[in-house]
């Protein structure tokens, strides 16, 4: 099946980077994208067979982003947090329900969503707040119990595909008991969902990452899990959704900086010059790491997640990836020369992008401090200089 999809992503990158120009310039959100991927079955990637989809693993996931980023980063980094959502809920197994308590309900409800994206529902994530990121011990946002669900008030930032997406992933605190963080899915077409048209970046332009307001009431079967307080849980059980998810994205784009550079320097007859050469190699090789560490930190998550050495994979992919999308994206630009600055190069494009990658959470310097305490003997999610969620 994974095989299937990664033949998917690779027929599609090609029509999905001859819109991403356009839409960069114009800071629009590429519909046609995603109508290409829910056509492909795109959207039913981590969802198990049973349930109609593709049930691809992590490692799965991770080849379908990087192909897909290749084509248009800000795509791949949209899917990505569809792809976030429906491979937690899919990752579920019967015993991790059991452990943590989950009522059959949930369990029945989490089967739903998931059909429902193997059919075409697109899910989008609205984790971050302003003056919070993505830290859910610092979220304001807000829930309580009411008559058949919970009545969720705040508002969320960075939410990419905003306005598009046919359900939210949100994260909010109770409003009884303030350590008790726990995640809605808040469908798109209920009232109270306000969508303040906010984003205008140096980079992925394309991801419509809008602010997102909520004064909205959801049944109770909305509440991930059916269980109150799971949200710091999951992010400790499945740190790769929360961290690395992000790391295939950026290879990709690394990899499209390399091509957008070979066509741009064969084109001007500058292929032959050594310094060029040199300059193209060791783009090569970085990025061939990078993908390497990503590889490695998937494989492990797919043989056995949440083991500790898993974890460290999991930081050092995204760590690895955002600072080499970074500077293989500077490197080639500089090879290319002062032409590929212009607005509208391909190359001026992605060397925006790929300055996003270390900005994701877990940050470049979070990951870096993560894995520094780990490699002095420390607790790095308890000795951090900053906390992790």
């Amino acid at each position: 099946m994974t095989v299937d999809a990664l033949a998917a992503a690779r027929r599609l990158a090609p029509r999905l980077a001859a819109r991403a120009a356009e839409h960069d310039r114009d800071g629009t959100f590429p519909v046609e994208d995603f109508a290409d991927l829910r056509a492909a079955g795109l959207f039913g990637l981590m969802v198990p067979p049973a349930l109609g989809g593709l049930g691809a693993s992590f490692a799965g996931y991770a080849g379908v982003a990087s192909e897909l980023a290749r084509g248009n980063g800000a795509t791949a980094l949209v899917f990505n947090m569809h792809a976030s959502v429906t491979g937690a809920l899919g990752a579920l197994t019967e015993e991790l329900a059991e452990a943590l308590g989950v009522p059959d309900e949930a369990l029945a409800a989490r089967d739903r969503l998931l059909a429902e994206a193997a059919a075409g529902a697109w899910y989008g994530v609205a984790m971050s707040e302003r003056g919070a990121g993505s830290r859910l011990s610092k979220l304001t946002t807000t829930y309580e119990a009411v008559d058949g669900g919970y009545h969720i008030k705040g508002a969320k930032t960075f939410c990419s595909g905003a306005g598009h997406a046919d359900a939210y992933l949100v994260a909010a605190r109770s409003a009884a008991d303030g350590s008790v963080v726990s995640q809605f899915l808040v469908p798109a077409s209920g009232d109270g969902l306000h969508v303040e048209p906010t984003w205008d970046a140096l980079g992925m332009r394309a991801t419509a990452s809008h602010d997102l307001h909520l004064d909205v009431a959801v049944p109770a079967d909305r509440l991930l899990g059916g269980v109150e307080g799971l949200a710091l849980v999951v992010a400790q059980l499945m740190p790769h959704w929360l961290v690395a998810s992000y790391a295939a994205v950026y290879v990709g784009v690394a990899r499209a900086a390399i091509d957008a550079a070979v066509e741009h320097l064969t084109a001007r007859g500058l292929d032959g010059l050594p310094a060029v050469r040199a300059r193209v190699g060791r783009a090569d090789a970085a990025t061939a790491a990078a993908q390497l560490a990503v590889t490695e930190a998937a494989r492990r998550v797919d043989e056995a997640p949440g083991d500790v050495e898993t974890n460290r994979w999991v930081w050092r992919a995204k760590l690895l990836a955002g600072t080499t999308a970074a500077e293989v994206a500077a490197s080639m630009v500089e090879a290319a020369g002062t032409s590929a600055t212009r607005r509208g190069h391909p190359l001026e494009r992605l060397y925006r992008d790929a300055r996003c990658g270390s900005l994701h959470p877990a940050t470049s310097d979070v990951c870096a401090d993560w894995l520094g305490i780990a490699a002095l003997g420390g607790d790095p999610d308890r000795d951090g200089s900053a906390p992790r969620w």
